[in-house]
């Protein structure tokens, strides 16, 4: 009978599809504004497609690289044959939720534009609409690709296994992990190489625009101002959705990977993917209560997100019950009815961090508010003032992530069986990412309200239109801070699960191996601090690339401010394609590095340090990148909604020297929320990933 639950997962994913589409379709319905706005939205949307062709094509060098290594591994017997072609799966839909969402953001900016100029419920309910196409189209594709992997090794390659429930479904989450690493793969290309060209455009941007010429923000006259607004795409939307699209095929597959272990087998993997089936159609009843008023106050704006968060929140704790108390046979084992408080856990953690990430980013709060008086003595204090906001906000999610890790770990039984314990821990990063859909389309619709408002500055639109567009994108700013929580938060939780499940791979091939995790041994040891010093040495990597890149953006648009005549009367044309290009070029050369050492990581330290150093590193990696990657994020986003708090009037207004000791904060900012904090926590977990696939290798030819 349990069996039977798994066709709820195909249906959930034709779901999220269908609901995609309808929303694509009701985008895409909206007048697109005069002929200037569709000129606007055509070059970047010609921009942003001529990018993620470059990046595509170079990326899919890689997977091909990758699929001859893992088919070479397959023939000499480390892995199974499935596992090359679910990796290129996983890989696939990471980028072709990218693409899909990229597509209709680039459709609706101009269309947000126009709505806006009608009212902002209406704006709002375009740019949101857009980001809902992200949001359904990442959790379809996820439980689609889930969904076939998981049918075609049950009935097909692993039907033999029938009749030991055990054995089948440990070979399926053995395969099933891998395409988990495509995901992961394709998704650090793709944050790391938007993140670089989107923020190399925006530093650029506004450190020759806004602080040198004195232009406002997204004015024609910037030479950059094309490619920032192309960035916002192919980084925060394009890059976004592959990396949360990895961050919940992750948890599911991490969390199946545990059932065996913990004892319940077909039942225990059947949870956290039919939990992410019901938060399906939860995130799409949630998501018809997200509208407002005419007010720009950030208030109301967030509460009329939040409604839908909430509302999607409270559904799935209604509908988790029934799940976990079928699916587990909770009538003969009411123990196991502990798992529920695990799915809870996950859910009041995940909008716990939404709320104090809101907090600490958002300028309706103290914490940026006294962040933009800081701007008051220059720009020196206020990169001090929001450096310290960034670490101080990472006290309260470790406090959070801490509690549910405990709550979930022993409501689900751990004190009497450990593995039981940390299936809970893999079943609350489910939780937390269960409602996804409507989370995500929060956290999309901001970049579609960031060009808006570039298409009504660049049209000339009136005033009033450029106000509802700014309100839109400072709330937009906020719920970015806050998805990019949801993101990392589930990434410690998963990350804990995937190291667990890295142990008993390495117990599969194995089973007379002993681990000696003791804190004194050495490979540990080497392994705790390799580990712990990989996201730093990532993030340096990462800020170094958008720091050479916005270097020739800002020689670029010097050059052109200085030699195109006319251009600062408004006489001439900037020529924008030459900043796309430059941008397009500096994020495929600078992104290579960053992402292959993502990769070779666990398998250098492995074969070195052997099995203990690998999950000594995985321990290092998780903890400090989970509060580097939160600090990171948060003070991006305080910089940003700093800046954009005094640029509503307050310590001088626009073109003031708080603001430009703001926009220089700002700049700093932004390669820490949108470059290197939000890729850490795709690399915390495809170390565990790449742990698990290359363990056989490790167990074989490491010198420890």
């Amino acid at each position: 009978m349990v069996e039977s639950f798994f066709v709820f997962v195909p249906i959930g994913s034709v779901l999220a599809l269908i609901f995609a589409f309808y929303q694509a379709k009701k985008v895409l319905s909206f007048p697109q504004g005069s002929d200037l706005m569709i000129k606007i939205s055509t070059a970047i949307r010609e921009g942003a497609n001529a990018y993620l062709r470059r990046q595509y094509t170079g990326v899919g060098l890689f997977f091909a690289f990758m699929f001859v290594v893992l088919g070479i591994m397959a023939f000499m017997g480390f892995l199974t044959p499935f596992v090359p072609f679910a990796f290129i799966t996983g890989g696939f839909f990471s980028g072709l939720s990218g693409f899909i969402g990229m597509k209709i953001a680039t459709a609706a900016n101009a269309r947000t534009a126009q709505a806006s100029s009608e009212s902002l419920n209406r704006g709002l309910r375009v740019a949101f609409s857009a980001g809902s196409v992200m949001g359904f189209t990442v959790i379809g594709l996820g439980l689609l690709d889930l969904s076939i992997w998981f049918f075609l090794l049950k009935y097909v390659f692993y039907a033999h296994l029938a009749g030991d429930g055990a054995s089948q479904i440990n070979a399926i989450a053995s395969a099933m992990l891998t395409f988990g690493m495509g995901a992961s793969s394709m998704a650090l290309f793709a944050r790391v190489g938007g993140g670089i060209f989107t923020k190399a455009a925006d530093v650029g941007a506004d450190l020759v625009g806004k602080v040198e010429a004195g232009i406002p923000e997204d004015d024609p006259r910037n030479p950059a101002v094309i490619a920032d607004n192309v960035g916002d795409n192919v980084g925060d939307v394009a890059g976004m959705g592959a990396d949360l699209y990895e961050s919940y095929v992750g948890s599911i597959v991490a969390t199946i990977a545990l059932a065996v272990s913990a004892g319940y087998n077909f039942g225990g993997a059947a949870v956290p993917m039919m939990l992410a089936a019901v938060g399906t159609l939860a995130s799409i009843i949630g998501s018809f209560f997200v509208r407002c008023g005419e007010k720009t106050d950030q208030r109301v704006l967030l509460g009329a997100l939040r409604r839908g968060t909430y509302i999607s929140s409270a559904l799935i704790i209604i509908a988790a019950f029934p799940v976990i108390y079928f699916a587990l046979d909770c009538a003969q084992y009411p123990e196991r009815m502990g798992v529920y408080a695990a799915v809870i856990s996950g859910l009041f953690a995940g909008v716990l961090i939404g709320f104090f990430t809101e907090y600490f980013t958002s300028d309706t709060y103290k914490p940026t508010q006294e962040l933009s008086a800081s701007s008051l003595t220059g720009a020196a204090t206020i990169i001090i003032g929001g450096i310290s906001l960034g670490m101080l906000s990472t006290l309260l999610p470790v406090v959070i992530v801490g509690v549910s890790v405990l709550v979930s770990f022993f409501a689900s039984g751990g004190g009497v069986e450990f593995s039981r314990g940390l299936y809970g821990v893999g079943i609350s990063a489910v939780g937390m990412l269960s409602t996804l859909g409507i989370t995500l389309a929060t956290d999309a619709y901001g970049p579609v309200a960031d060009n808006a408002g570039g298409i009504a500055e660049m049209s000339r639109l009136p005033a009033e239109v450029r106000e509802r567009t700014d309100a839109l994108d400072s709330l937009g700013n906020t719920t970015a801070a806050t998805g990019k929580g949801f993101a990392i938060g589930s990434a410690a939780l998963t990350a804990l699960a995937l190291i667990v499940a890295y142990i008993d791979e390495i117990k599969l091939k194995a089973p007379d191996f002993l681990f000696d995790l003791s804190i004194v041994n050495p490979p540990v040891l080497i392994g705790l601090f390799m580990g712990t010093m990989l996201p730093f040495l990532f993030s340096a990597m990462t800020m170094r690339a958008v720091g050479r890149a916005a270097q020739k953006i800002v020689h670029e648009v010097r050059r052109q401010f200085r030699e195109i005549s006319g251009l600062m009367e408004g006489t001439a044309d900037a020529d924008y394609a030459a900043c796309v290009d430059i941008c397009t070029r500096g994020a495929q050369k600078e992104m290579i590095a960053p992402a292959l050492m993502g990769i070779a990581s666990p398998i250098v330290i492995g074969l070195i340090l052997g099995v203990n150093g690998v999950a000594g590193m995985l321990a290092g990696a998780t903890t400090s990148g989970f509060v580097l990657a939160i600090m990171m994020a948060n003070a991006g986003g305080a910089w940003d909604n700093a800046k954009k708090y005094i640029e509503s009037g307050v310590h001088g207004g626009k073109g003031s020297d708080p603001h430009k000791a703001a926009v220089v904060g700002d700049t700093v900012g932004d390669p820490f929320k949108d470059t290197s904090g939000p890729s850490i926590n795709i690399l915390i977990k495809l170390l565990s990933m790449v742990s698990i696939v290359f363990a056989g290798i490790i167990l074989k030819f490491s010198i420890f």
